[in-house]
């Protein structure tokens, strides 16, 4: 957490209708957060050329932007007070042209788009691809190393370094928020879901996650894990839990058919495997 204050209680969140530019916001992950965000930020929706943002337009203004022209994006950057940064190219199998285009040259030019705007905070989009070179099981907390386990998570990797070089040298505020397997409460009762059970984080949580990271004051830089209240958590929530007071809703395990029916009865975090009900590791 860097130089971010150590507290075992939620920091406060600024209130009212904040300016918040978000890229990428034609992905899942974008459209997901303009639906359910709308009525409390005044957003500008921005895009790839020829992306379709056709159904977005009711949620705030849209726009066209690549990332590789930063007189434009700084454009778009001036008056906003965030810019929640989920432009990338997300395959797991990218290559190294596309991981340097998109999501280091355009990482580094969205930071400094911020910075010659005067948009004081960057909400950056990284990933449990940042850590994934570990072994199974082993739980991560966010002061680990990282560990990629492929291209884009070594992009991930130089997100954060960014992120936290702008913070401590260029005065943003950055809060990094590792994202694990995005998905909705559905996708999780799918009878094939279990390549999820340590990663998943459900739609609405992940976007509670992002409001309180837009709106968390106190705090100049911080990775943050986003993972819902799963019994086994690959990614640490306990610093995210504190520090913006989330409050995750969903729970893999009783999500999925193949693990629900061992909660039955159980309070919500007991371990099925013992019959005292072990706590919920974080």
């Amino acid at each position: 957490m860097g130089d971010a204050v150590e507290v075992t209680t939620p920091l406060p969140l600024t209130e009212g209708r904040l300016k918040v530019v978000v890229t990428g916001a034609a992905g899942r992950v974008g459209r997901g957060f303009a639906r359910c965000a709308a009525d409390r930020f005044e957003l500008l929706l921005l895009d790839r050329p020829g992306a379709d943002l056709s159904g977005l337009a009711a949620y705030g203004r849209t726009g066209h932007c690549d990332l590789a022209d930063l007189s434009r994006l700084t454009d778009f950057c001036r008056g906003a007070d965030c810019v929640l940064h989920l432009a990338a190219d997300s395959s797991t199998a990218a290559g190294w042209d596309s991981v340097l285009a998109s999501n280091i040259v355009g990482t580094y030019h969205l930071f400094t788009a911020c910075k010659e705007a005067r948009c004081p905070r960057v909400v950056f989009a990284s990933s449990v691809h940042a850590v994934s070179g570990y072994a199974p099981g082993r739980q991560i907390a966010p002061d680990a190393p990282v560990n990629p386990g492929n291209l884009y998570g070594v992009s991930k990797c130089f997100g954060e370094a960014l992120g936290r070089y702008m913070a401590e040298r260029e005065g943003l505020t950055v809060l990094a928020v590792r994202m694990g397997a995005f998905q909705t409460p559905e996708a999780a009762r799918e009878s094939n879901s279990e390549w999820m059970i340590g990663t998943f984080v459900a739609d609405q949580d992940l976007h509670q996650l992002l409001e309180r990271a837009i709106r968390v004051e106190g705090i100049r830089f911080g990775i943050f894990h986003a993972v819902s209240d799963n019994w086994f958590k690959r990614l640490d929530i306990s610093t995210t839990r504190e520090l913006l007071g989330y409050e995750p809703a969903h729970d893999f395990m009783r999500l999925s058919p193949v693990f629900r029916d061992l909660f039955t009865g159980l309070p919500h975090g007991r371990d099925p495997s013992t019959t005292e009900g072990g706590g919920s590791p974080d």
